[in-house]
């Protein structure tokens, strides 16, 4: 599964919550959805470092390494895009008349 893919997968599991009545409750934050998102990739990018370590002491093939870097700094891209994205947003709405 393609990084960007298994943010955004990801990102609305965990957005959703099981009350102990069973029906599923999404939260619609955007704040928390990002949350979810950015705690990916930062566990992301622990599993990566940790495929390099293992890469530097000879227990992993370097095949799983840089697949493991390159899917890290894809998220790490969609992330940055989103956050970009609103920042854009934030401006648009600060410049328009009241």
């Amino acid at each position: 599964m393609p990084a960007v893919a298994r943010v955004a997968s990801d990102s609305n599991s965990l957005a959703l919550a099981r009350p102990p009545g069973g029906q599923a409750v999404a939260d619609s934050s955007f704040a928390s959805v990002f949350k979810n998102a950015i705690s990916s990739v930062a566990e992301m990018g622990r599993k990566s470092d940790a495929q390099t370590r293992a890469a530097a002491t000879g227990k992993a093939n370097i095949v799983d390494v840089v697949t493991a870097v390159s899917e890290t700094e894809v998220a790490i891209d969609a992330v940055v895009a989103v956050r970009d994205r609103v920042i854009q947003a934030y401006e648009d709405i600060m410049k328009m008349p009241i």
